[in-house]
């Protein structure tokens, strides 16, 4: 779960970390009312959507009056800001964050993130902050430095002696920089972050050091118990199709192509995406029901995957073991009767009483082609899409 820069913004004030003053406007007359509580000769006016690279693609600008301020947030308001990472459908811009401007001397990187390999958390900084961090990591990632702690152990003044002797700047810098780490620390382990990035890590001209944005991602599995969290979730910002399937306990990731996909477990939606590719194919999406799935379980899933006007076709992917194939056969003709199945649908069914969901399956008056293993059904829907073009 991601949350916007505002809010990362008062996450970091109630726990000290050093930020710029800053109000949120959803309207432009809001927008002139931050710049005039301010009260600062110069603000800046932030687009806040879930995606970086805001700067590049028009979404940061400065203000130098109140009715500056007002005509910025009044022509960022309703547009639609393409970045990197939003693609070309872009994000839709709601609402603005009006902060006080900052007299910048030195702009640097700072994250802590889970490292998977090694189980650790690993806490990054690059001297070269800024926009071009993305560019820094993939041509010179010896620039960023990199320590990794041991949730078991915690994070030893020995850990951040090792950081700070290999990092070049002056020693009142070092002093801020190491208090900020010990709070972002401690702020990682208590609301179960995935990431946590401030970039740019400024120092102002009078040496003080600012947390002048904000990223933060939350592992999806902890958010049972971070229900502070939880409520800041923003779901203008994400896919509907997404909200809509963790709602129905199904794990749904929208893609780019045109071949629905309906299996349980991850790795075998995985693969099952692999080979949809090999066959000539691109899956719609990464839908795993799970491995107890029952029959509105399904239902929800067919009813989600037809949402997507870019489907073409369905392949149904199940390896029963804990899941029964005559439940999942049930679901399928159900859903195919009350939704109206109009693409051409494939199933693969082995595993927990399979020849009982086959028999289903033959006897209902559904167009449905039947598959003997994955690879033949991967075949057999990218051609059942071509046939039907």
């Amino acid at each position: 779960m991601n949350i916007h820069e505002y809010q990362a913004k008062r996450i970091f004030r109630s726990h000290q970390v050093p930020v710029p003053e800053g109000y949120l406007a959803r309207s432009p007359v809001e927008a002139e009312f931050a710049f005039r509580r301010l009260n600062v000769p110069v603000a800046v006016v932030k687009a806040q959507v879930h995606a970086g690279g805001r700067g590049k693609a028009g979404g940061v600008k400065l203000a130098n009056s109140p009715e500056a301020c007002r005509a910025i947030a009044d022509t960022m308001l309703g547009m639609t800001l393409r970045t990197h990472q939003t693609g070309e459908d872009g994000k839709l811009v709601r609402k603005v964050y009006i902060e006080a401007g900052s007299d910048i001397a030195k702009e640097y990187y700072l994250a802590l993130l889970v490292d998977r390999e090694t189980a650790n958390i690993a806490v990054m900084f690059s001297l070269a902050g800024g926009m071009d961090i993305e560019e820094v990591a993939s041509k010179t990632p010896e620039k960023i430095i990199t320590v990794r702690v041991d949730p078991t152990i915690g994070l030893h003044d020995f850990l951040l002696r090792e950081l700070l002797f290999r990092i070049d700047i002056p020693q009142e810098e070092k002093k801020q920089l190491k208090a900020i780490i010990q709070k972002l620390y401690s702020l990682f382990q208590k609301h179960d972050f995935s990431l946590l990035e401030i970039n740019p890590l400024v120092v102002t001209k009078d040496g003080k050091m600012l947390a002048l944005d904000g990223k933060m991602n939350f592992d999806d599995n902890a958010l049972f118990r971070q229900k502070e969290i939880d409520a800041l979730r923003d779901f203008d910002e994400e896919d509907m199709r997404e909200v809509e399937a963790s709602k129905h306990g199904l794990s749904y990731i929208g893609l780019d192509g045109s071949i629905g996909c309906m299996v349980n477990g991850a790795g075998l939606a995985m693969s099952t995406m692999d080979i949809i590719k090999v066959y000539g194919g691109e899956p719609a999406n990464f839908l795993d029901v799970g491995g107890g799935a029952n029959e509105d379980q399904v239902k929800n899933a067919f009813r989600i995957i037809l949402q997507d006007k870019k489907v073409e076709g369905i392949f149904v992917n199940i390896f029963g073991g804990i899941m029964r194939c005559d439940v999942i056969a049930k679901g399928i003709i159900h859903s195919g009767e009350e939704l109206g199945v109009k693409v051409p649908l494939v199933v693969r069914l082995e595993g927990t009483n399979v020849q009982e969901g086959k028999a289903i399956l033959a006897k209902s008056n559904l167009d449905i082609i039947s598959a003997e293993d994955m690879a033949d059904g991967a075949r057999k829907v990218v051609e059942a899409v071509k046939q039907a073009k």
